[in-house]
């Protein structure tokens, strides 16, 4: 299974450009506020879950983080984000890892998740997740994923939609809501996504 959802996204990333998938993004606005609002010093430990070759890590280094972790399934995705930071990918630690078969080596002051958490569909990938985040996250954990107004697949795959009450009730025993928002993303067809986002603190 996990070999299959590794295929699946080297291909992905093997076969299109950044304007061809829904999920670009040439400004992460909403995440960059949120770990902004952790208030967090720029020594912060903060991993970025399902980050493929997301532009949020270029942001960070521009902007002195100096603890930065990018995870994803896909090592096609991280040698673009790679290739893309020159010698700034230096500054990054990058990890080739399903993240339910993830097992870290420090813990993370912040855990940012853009659209990797919809697309875990079963009870058991779930439960992996939520106990990852339990252990590891010391700080603040950062989820997006489509809202009930949403799509209900991505690239292929079937995902699991969230209400901010849904997402709430998967992170409540260790985490606290901060805050919420909904947020239209519009992808580079000029179609609209709709995402939940959430910022929880550890309890």
């Amino acid at each position: 299974m996990e070999d299959n959802r590794r295929n699946h996204w080297d291909t992905v990333y093997e076969t299109k450009q950044p304007n061809e998938v829904s999920w670009t993004q040439e400004n992460p606005k909403t995440s960059l506020d949120f770990i902004r609002e952790t208030n967090l010093d720029k020594s912060a430990k903060i991993i970025d879950i399902g980050g493929g070759d997301s532009k949020l890590i270029d942001y960070l280094l521009e902007k002195g983080y100096e603890n930065l972790t990018v995870l994803d399934i896909s090592s096609k995705a991280l040698e673009r984000a790679k290739i893309r930071l020159g010698d700034k990918a230096d500054r990054v630690t990058w990890i080739v890892s399903d993240i339910t078969e993830f097992v870290p080596d420090t813990t993370y002051d912040i855990w940012h998740d853009r659209a990797t958490f919809h697309f875990l569909t079963t009870e058991d990938q779930i439960n992996k997740y939520l106990a990852i985040t339990q252990k590891w996250i010391t700080g603040f954990l950062i989820v997006g994923t489509f809202s009930d107004k949403g799509p209900t697949k991505c690239s292929g795959l079937e995902i699991k939609q969230y209400t901010e009450t849904a997402l709430k009730k998967q992170f409540n025993k260790n985490f606290e809501k901060v805050k919420c928002i909904n947020e239209d993303h519009k992808t580079p067809f000029e179609t609209i996504q709709n995402f939940i986002f959430c910022m929880f603190r550890k309890k």
